[in-house]
């Protein structure tokens, strides 16, 4: 069968091989499709892989051939379902393959914030530890995390490794679920709780109509002035205008970021200007663990189509 991928370069910049994949077909690679070149591209296959391409009604009509689209992330709101169900096209995603590349991130722009450790070695190769007069300093606040509040927002598979990280830090973990369930070592409280009580908040709940733009005006303002806001959920999770404003006035201390509501983001983003912000371009699901681990749940998920018994299907 002919298979196509239209936007390959995120998922494989060079550094994995699309063997899995190649064995079950004849496969066409592009690092990138504008959306004027997807039908030209994808016309012919019976399989389409994408990342981010949009995939709309009025492009699938006109790929009569489609049977299968594999979506090489979690998110899949750039295929029209609907389209797809009502022309018989079966579509998956890949759920679970970065959780713990996410939670590491999470920790990672957490440490960046309370540990400052990159402005500190910049400060050292520009020659301020040579110059100074006592073997020691610090250019900003240094926080402990043992002891402090991580509120998390979501307790998926990647929240629940957030928390086992912060347990291990010494962190006491809250956590507000929709529909919450006794979990040992973690404490299930209100959103109201959440904001008010937390020295950390962190995302890791789905994008929907209720946690849209949950960190919001009102809910910075119930927090703790030396609170941080953590966010490798959804980009629109949080309405950058409010949290800009709240760094920019001392409401919170720091944010840490590694979704924006565009992205890329546009060069008037609210974000790119705000003071104690640590911004990261989409990153925490990249590394090559990771990578790797998508690319061969992705091909699995094809193998199993083709075997008329298909997996992660999305509806």
């Amino acid at each position: 069968m002919k298979i196509v991928i239209l936007d390959g370069y995120t998922l494989n910049p060079g550094d994995l091989d699309w063997a899995p994949i190649k064995m079950l077909g004849e496969v066409e690679i592009y690092d990138r499709s504008k959306p004027e070149e997807i039908v030209e591209r994808a016309a012919g296959a019976e399989v389409v892989f994408v990342n981010k391409v949009v995939l709309s009604e009025a492009i699938l009509d006109q790929l009569p051939e489609l049977k299968y689209i594999g979506v090489t992330a979690t998110g899949f709101n750039n295929v029209d379902i609907e389209a797809a169900k009502k022309r018989g096209i079966i579509v998956t995603n890949v759920r679970a393959y970065s959780s713990a590349s996410v939670a590491q991130q999470t920790f990672a722009l957490l440490l960046s914030l309370v540990n400052r450790a990159e402005m500190h070695s910049q400060s050292v190769f520009a020659g301020g530890w040579a110059a100074s007069a006592d073997f020691c300093y610090w250019k900003s606040p240094l926080t402990e995390l043992a002891g402090k509040t991580i509120g998390l927002i979501g307790l998926g598979d990647i929240g629940s490794q957030v928390a086992q990280i912060a347990i291990a830090f010494g962190m006491k973990v809250i956590a507000y679920r929709k529909h919450p369930k006794p979990v040992e070592g973690i404490e299930m409280v209100t959103l109201d709780q959440i904001f008010r009580q937390s020295d950390v908040v962190s995302l890791h709940c789905p994008l929907t109509d209720e946690t849209k733009e949950i960190i919001n005006k009102d809910n910075l303002a119930k927090m703790k002035s030396t609170a941080i806001v953590l966010n490798t959920g959804r980009g629109p999770l949080i309405h950058e205008a409010d949290l800009a404003e709240a760094l920019r006035n001392g409401v919170i201390a720091g944010a840490g970021l590694d979704v924006l509501s565009a992205e890329p983001p546009k060069a008037d983003n609210p974000l790119l200007s705000a003071p104690n912000c640590v911004i990261t371009p989409h990153i925490a699901w990249a590394t090559f663990e990771a990578r790797k681990r998508l690319m061969q749940l992705a091909s699995e998920n094809l193998f199993a189509f083709i075997k008329g018994n298909a997996i992660n299907v999305v509806f």
